[in-house]
C-alpha cells in the first residue's frame, strides 16, 4: 500500500476490528477471554450464533474511536463427535483454572504475551488432522491458540481511489493477493451498508509434537467498508464520523470469513 502510494505509513490505516478464536470448553471460551478487553472498557455486544459451523460468538464496542473493535468466536466443542471432543479435552483439560485469571489485565507486556503463551502441550500431527476432518476451526485453535486470527483494514477510511471494495479488492489481485471466494469476494449485509472481502489465510509450515512438520492455515486479512447510515449519507466525506457509519458485524458475512483459514480456500493459491 505503501508502494502503491495508498497510505505514507501504517499510522495511516485504521484497523476496523480485530478477532480471535476460542475453544468453549471449561476455563476458557469467550467468557475467559472476553475479561482481557471488558478489564479496559470495552462493552460486549450482539450474539452470534453460527449452526453449520458449530460456533458461537460476540463483538465488543471499544471505549475509544481510535480502538478496533472486538470479535471473539467460540468453538461448541459439546456439539462435536466425542472422538473430537475427546482430542481437545487431551490438551485443554490440562488447563486446572482459567489462565485470563492469573495475569494482570494492566501490565501492557503481560497481557501481549498472553496471545502468544502456549496454554497446552503441542499437538500431534495425528490429532491435527483428525480434528481438521470434523472442525476446521478446532484444527486451527489447537495449534494456533490465542494467536490474532485477523485484523482488519477500514476501507472507507483510505483517501483516493481505494475507498471501495470493487477499487480496493482490484488492487489486491493486482499485486497477487488471493481473496475468500466464499459467498462472493465481497460479502454484503442484508442492509447493503456493511461490505467485507478477506484474503485467504497464509500457508505456514508448522512443527508438530515429536518434530513432524505440515503446512496448515495462519492468520489473514480482512478488509471492511462501512457505508453511512441513511441520514448521514449526504454528508461529505470529511465530515462522516464513525458513529454515522453502519456498525457492528452481520452473521451471513461473519459465516463466510471464517472461511478464510479453511482448506477450500486456501488450496486455491
Amino acid at each position: 500500500m505503501v508502494s502503491h502510494g495508498i497510505v505514507a505509513g501504517q499510522s495511516e490505516i485504521l484497523n476496523d476490528h480485530i478477532a480471535f478464536r476460542t475453544m468453549g470448553v471449561k476455563n476458557l471460551g469467550i467468557a475467559s477471554f472476553e475479561k482481557i478487553f471488558l478489564a479496559h472498557g470495552y462493552e460486549k455486544r450482539d450474539y452470534f450464533f453460527f449452526e453449520g459451523k458449530k460456533l458461537d460468538a460476540h463483538w465488543y464496542a471499544p471505549p475509544d474511536d481510535e480502538l478496533p473493535r472486538v470479535f471473539i468466536s467460540e468453538l461448541r466443542v459439546k456439539d462435536l463427535s466425542e472422538k473430537t471432543q475427546q482430542i481437545i479435552a487431551k490438551y485443554t483439560g490440562t488447563l486446572t483454572a482459567d489462565p485470563v485469571d492469573s495475569i494482570d489485565l494492566n501490565n501492557v507486556e503481560e497481557v501481549t504475551e498472553f496471545f502468544h503463551k502456549p496454554l497446552w502441550q503441542l499437538p500431534t500431527l495425528e490429532d491435527y488432522k483428525a480434528l481438521l476432518e470434523e472442525s476446521e476451526y478446532a484444527a486451527w485453535v489447537i495449534y494456533n491458540r490465542y494467536y490474532l486470527n485477523h485484523y482488519t483494514i477500514s476501507v472507507h477510511q483510505l483517501d483516493g481511489e481505494h475507498r471501495t471494495l470493487e477499487q480496493f479488492n482490484d488492487f489486491l489481485k493486482s499485486i497477487g493477493i488471493t481473496l475468500n471466494n466464499s459467498g462472493g469476494e465481497i460479502k454484503v449485509s442484508p442492509d447493503g451498508l456493511l461490505r467485507q472481502s478477506s484474503s485467504v489465510a497464509e500457508k505456514v509450515e508448522a512443527e508438530f509434537a515429536g518434530g513432524e512438520k505440515a503446512i496448515i492455515s495462519g492468520s489473514y486479512v480482512e478488509f471492511a467498508e462501512r457505508l453511512p447510515l441513511p441520514e448521514f449519507a449526504h454528508l461529505p466525506f470529511a465530515e462522516i464520523k464513525r458513529h454515522m457509519r453502519r456498525d457492528g458485524f452481520e452473521s451471513g458475512n461473519a459465516d463466510k470469513i471464517f472461511e478464510s483459514t479453511f482448506t477450500t480456500q486456501t488450496s486455491r493459491t
